[in-house]
């Protein structure tokens, strides 16, 4: 069962982002300005957990503004259509067409193969979607398109509050973030550029959100930092 868990950039102080950790994977949710935002939402069978997480951190599930998508996977968009959430859908153009059921992933790469094996159990959310381009501003957050994961692969960063929410450009394990593997990845070469292309061009923030893994609630620009420097 999942719970809303408020993480703190600065001792004591609330940051206005919550981590729900839906089991095997993450979504969150963040204070933006007022507007409830919800990132990512887990796999089919999370949906009763996303609400209930919500309800936790102090909202109703009409509260939810909008849905930043940071990319197409099962375990990222799988209850996306079980919500209930009358908001619209955010998610890096190359991703957006898979998840209006525009277009399916590459049948010609490993990962595309994966993800299509996947679809049947996606539904088409009956929400808008809409698709992200790079630099575009949604709210107090800004999208780089970081592919590599998946080709529209999306990391949204906001300076108020101060978190990057990374998605599976990185996973962290023992409070280390590592890029994501080849076995789960289009192409991993792609992902490395990716990750130093955010270090280079998004502002520093404290918390580093990630799909996999616990949250880095400090400093987490230069965990991503000391990652590229790695590559």
């Amino acid at each position: 069962m999942a719970t809303a868990t408020q993480l703190e950039a600065e001792p004591d102080t609330e940051s206005g982002v919550w981590w729900l950790d839906l089991g095997g994977v993450n979504a969150y949710l963040a204070d933006d300005y007022g507007d409830l935002v919800l990132v990512d939402a887990g796999t089919p069978r999370d949906a009763d957990d996303i609400r209930r997480g919500i309800r936790e951190a102090g909202y109703r599930v009409s509260d939810v503004a909008r849905v930043l998508v940071t990319h197409y996977d099962l375990d990222h968009v799988g209850a996306l259509s079980k919500l209930g959430i009358d908001a619209p859908v955010y998610v890096g153009r190359a991703d957006a067409e898979i998840l209006a059921g525009r277009r399916k992933p590459d049948w010609r790469n490993h990962k595309g193969l994966l993800q299509r094996a996947t679809d049947p159990f996606v539904s088409t959310p009956d929400r808008p979607v809409r698709p992200v381009e790079d630099r575009d501003e949604i709210g107090g957050f800004t999208a780089y398109h970081a592919p590599g994961h998946t080709p529209g692969h999306t990391v949204y960063v906001a300076e108020s509050p101060s978190v990057a929410f990374l998605g599976d450009l990185v996973r962290e394990t023992g409070g280390r973030l590592e890029a994501s593997p080849w076995a789960i990845s289009y192409d991993t070469n792609e992902v490395k550029q990716s990750i130093r292309r955010v270090v280079r061009a998004a502002p520093d923030f404290e918390m580093a959100a990630m799909g996999h893994g616990t949250p880095i609630m400090r400093h987490g620009s230069d965990r991503l930092r000391e990652l590229a420097n790695r590559l």
